[in-house]
């Protein structure tokens, strides 16, 4: 089989993680790597450890300070789009003008319009266009939605989920300081991941209250949040932040109660997941969190290579921006 040729755009944490995955794999191969800081590349880390990519094999990729330059010279199929908030929709039309399928990292767009011109640009050109939410493919989440959809353990009455890490240190956020509310802040770079989840498992929310508490990025760096539906009375609630000083040890977790048993699972402790009834305490054993961002990845190029549906649609993720606003209006 034939690999897709890939460019990654944007070499932080995100671009090294999809980096490495993508020389991993078997369905895509890593040509190219865009930044406008190439003459000092170098491999971030962020609050997931996903390991290093060899020095050798990254000095053997071709880089590119601008994207026009690689779409002309490296011919890619697809790109992922791994740079902050604000460039996401300039490089996505651009890639999806040029052709080309684009994976593009978690928050789609702050710019609900944008969104909506990306989706219908792909869809002109039959082009896959797909976001990283990577939370719906980590497995002790993956446990959690089968766990809710087979009932496993009955009804959901109650699901609480938490994210919390210190102010971003790495790559470029220390300037994104500067340009206020650019990035998105706490609730669309980090308590997002939550939100889309809860939104992928249980649907769009019939009322929302919250409280936001700004903070260094943004008016929302803080959010606390409770979900109520029509159609059920589970009690939904989310909260999380990155208003804590920058060596705050980050943690997700969530504490769910079904009829029959409750879960239990924490970053701090991510490759199991406690399952407690009235008589007994299981634990369950989990795949690396890490994991997510390999399956992600590889469901994105399956999706082109066999034309597939995505798992996570760029219309799906728009939607995950428009409830985050609901957080704020």
């Amino acid at each position: 089989m034939e690999k897709l040729r890939v460019a990654v755009i944007g070499f932080g944490f995100m671009g090294k993680t999809h980096a490495r995955n993508i020389l991993n794999s078997n369905r895509m191969e890593l040509t190219a790597i865009v930044d406008n800081r190439i003459d000092s590349i170098s491999q971030v880390s962020g609050n997931i450890d996903t390991g290093e990519i060899p020095p050798e094999i990254l000095a053997g990729i071709s880089k590119y300070d601008n994207v026009d330059t690689c779409f002309a010279e490296a011919l890619p199929d697809a790109v992922f789009v791994c740079v902050h908030t604000f460039s996401h929709y300039e490089i996505a039309i651009k890639a999806l003008k040029q052709g080309l399928h684009v994976f593009i990292e978690k928050p789609f767009v702050l710019n609900v319009e944008e969104g909506e011109r990306l989706i219908a640009e792909a869809k002109n050109r039959n082009l896959k266009l797909s976001v990283g939410h990577v939370v719906r493919y980590m497995p002790a989440y993956v446990k959690l939605h089968e766990l809710y959809r087979n009932q496993t353990y009955g009804k959901l009455k109650s699901v609480s989920m938490t994210r919390f890490s210190g102010i971003p240190g790495w790559g470029e956020w220390d300037r994104l300081r500067k340009d206020f509310g650019s990035s998105g802040g706490g609730l669309f770079d980090l308590v997002i991941h939550d939100i889309d989840f809860l939104h992928y498992m249980l649907g769009m929310p019939d009322r929302v209250e919250s409280k936001t508490v700004p903070g260094m990025l943004s008016n929302h760096d803080y959010v606390s949040a409770y979900w109520y539906y029509n159609r059920h009375d589970a009690f939904v609630k989310v909260e999380g932040g990155l208003t804590f000083h920058r060596k705050f040890p980050f943690e997700a977790a969530f504490r769910v109660s079904f009829e029959d048993a409750s879960a239990v699972w924490s970053s701090s402790s991510g490759r199991e997941m406690k399952i407690a009834d009235n008589g007994t305490l299981q634990t369950i054993a989990l795949e690396d969190a890490k994991e997510g961002y390999v399956t992600e990845a590889e469901q994105f190029a399956a999706s082109i290579i066999n034309n597939d549906n995505l798992a996570c649609t760029a219309e799906s993720a728009l939607n995950t921006v428009k409830l985050c606003y609901k957080h704020i209006i």
